[in-house]
């Protein structure tokens, strides 16, 4: 059997990424962030994702949910 990897391993949890890191503190323009606060961020976008399919939301409407996190996220930051 020959074992190979594909490129497409993994699309789609871009969005995921930023929004666990934005929901865990850090800025993206540059501000400082924790890894704590980023697994902290990352256990919330999870438990969102896993609440989202549970409800049998469609992908589409989930990534826009996810985009609107962060937009809000943004948004609303005050930079220190």
């Amino acid at each position: 059997m020959l074992s190979m990897g594909t490129a497409l391993v993994g699309t789609g949890y871009e969005i995921d990424a930023i929004t666990a890191v934005l929901v865990g503190g850090a800025a993206l323009t540059g501000g400082k962030g924790t890894v704590s606060n980023t697994v902290i961020g990352a256990f919330v976008i999870g438990i969102l994702n896993n609440i989202l399919n549970l409800l049998a939301i469609p992908s589409y409407p989930q990534m826009i949910l996810k985009g609107l996190i962060v937009l809000v996220t943004v948004v609303t930051r005050k930079e220190h």
